[in-house]
């Protein structure tokens, strides 16, 4: 069984993938970034990290593997097990676990797994399209400089053979301003056409994850509500049930979930104009994994974990 794979299919989708018995990846994004020393540019992404305190099985992988192998969740669970501990016995003999298109793991002098993150992949769907590139440096100041030490070494007063002289260092001068601007032009057509390739391939990214996104449909299974701690409503960490065109829909699902004993609520419109409902809102990571965990496994595993502060 190719469990990166699988890992490496849901980390698209979600901020933390457990292997039960042996840790969770987990997801960070971070804002593009340019290298000043090598003029490059590097798109948003998702930064890849290793918890090895996070093993209790939340149903995520299990479900995933189940439904892509159409085997039961029993199987699927015994399955990872399996390959857990095969995955435990190659760290102990000291060897380096690579999951592809992940990162590295391999067990210290102290016995604790480090993780070394691969950057072949990037996880963050709205840099669709986007990658790496270099740009040469723009030298408009230097040329500026120069023009403007030709035109100080200009006589004022000179002699009638002399102006002739005069003559050919304006010139001069005039063809090296002109140098400059054209240069300045060249420099300013090749970003342009970087930035509107840019913002084609962005474009084009948030058209498929918006369709993705209309596409999807929000079941609420017949399953037993669950109690949960949901007093706060206040913090940046929200259990997403699902985003709707229609707002209608929205209060309906609102009143569906009240009914299951969750405090649900309504927290305004994404970017895509879709508005979206949640479970409840927490002030930290840890009190929203634990009940995106819970609901997961006996209420909706499509639930989500949104992270962003509502004004």
């Amino acid at each position: 069984m190719q469990l990166e794979n699988y890992i490496s299919d849901l980390l698209f989708r979600y901020e933390c993938v457990t292997i039960p018995g042996f840790g969770s990846f987990l997801t960070q994004s971070v804002s593009a970034t340019i290298d000043e020393a090598t003029n490059a540019f590097f798109p948003p992404k998702k930064v890849l990290s290793f918890n090895e305190q996070i093993q209790k099985n939340d149903g995520l992988l299990a479900h995933y593997i189940a439904d892509v192998e159409k085997v039961p969740f029993e199987v699927a669970n015994k399955k990872i097990a399996k390959r857990v501990k095969t995955l435990k016995a190659y760290l102990t003999e000291g060897e380096t676990l690579t999951f592809e298109n992940i990162g590295e793991v391999v067990y210290n002098n102290e016995g604790r797994i480090l993780f070394e993150p691969s950057y072949h992949l990037n996880y963050l769907t709205d840099a669709f399209g986007l990658s790496q590139f270099e740009t040469p440096a723009v030298t408009r100041e230097v040329y500026k400089a120069e023009a403007e030490r030709i035109e100080k070494v200009i006589p004022i007063a000179v002699t009638n053979e002399k102006r002739k002289r005069k003559s050919y260092l304006k010139y001069a001068a005039i063809a090296v301003v002109a140098l400059t601007l054209g240069g300045l032009v060249a420099s300013n057509f090749y970003v342009n056409q970087i930035e509107t390739h840019n913002q084609l391939a962005q474009q084009e990214a948030t058209k498929q994850l918006d369709t993705k996104i209309q596409q999807a449909t929000f079941n609420l299974n017949p399953l037993p509500a669950i109690t949960l701690d949901v007093a706060k409503q206040s913090g940046n960490f929200h259990i997403v049930a699902g985003a709707f065109r229609v707002e209608e829909n929205c209060d309906k699902i609102v009143s569906n979930l009240k009914a299951d004993g969750f405090d649900a609520r309504k927290i305004g419109t994404n970017k895509y104009g879709l508005h979206q409902v949640v479970y409840a809102s927490y002030e930290t990571r840890l009190e929203a994994t634990r009940a995106l965990n819970s609901i997961k496994s006996k209420h909706n595993k499509d639930a989500w974990l949104l992270v962003e502060k509502l004004n």
